[in-house]
């Protein structure tokens, strides 16, 4: 039994609790526990990732968030660079699932986040736990 953190940018509530729910469902459908943090935003997710490595507490990690595309450049900023930071922790070996949204608007996040539709938060968890099993395949 492998156990996670979700790290989630809280900044939508109702998208969050949709992201969470999918998130949480796939972990304990495949038999492992799990741990929430939440932090400010979405640029925060990978310092928060890479702070709790180095407690060895967790085996993986899942990013939860919902970045909205507003008028101005503050978009692509927060999505860029948190995208680049999660990969750049993903090359340094750790197991974690991206399921930060990067959206045009609140319906595209909806869509995204439910359970019964796209289950982006599932995705990612599912995503973090294959990362993981490939991980201790290739320790031997």
């Amino acid at each position: 039994m492998a156990h996670f953190l979700i790290v989630e940018a809280r900044f939508y509530d109702h998208l969050n609790d949709l992201l969470l729910e999918g998130a949480r469902a796939a972990i304990k459908a495949a038999g492992h526990t799990h741990e929430t943090l939440t932090v400010p935003g979405a640029l925060e997710i990978p310092a928060a990732i890479a702070m709790a490595s180095e407690t060895q507490r967790f085996d993986g990690y899942v990013a939860i968030g919902v970045i909205i595309r507003g008028e101005t450049y503050h978009f692509e900023v927060v999505s860029n660079e948190s995208a680049r930071a999660i990969m750049a922790l993903t090359l340094d070996g750790l197991p974690i699932g991206n399921g930060i949204l990067t959206v045009e608007n609140e319906a595209q996040a909806l869509t995204r986040a439910r359970k019964d539709e796209k289950d982006k938060g599932g995705d990612a968890a599912r995503a973090a736990i294959t990362m993981l099993e490939i991980s201790e395949k290739l320790a031997g």
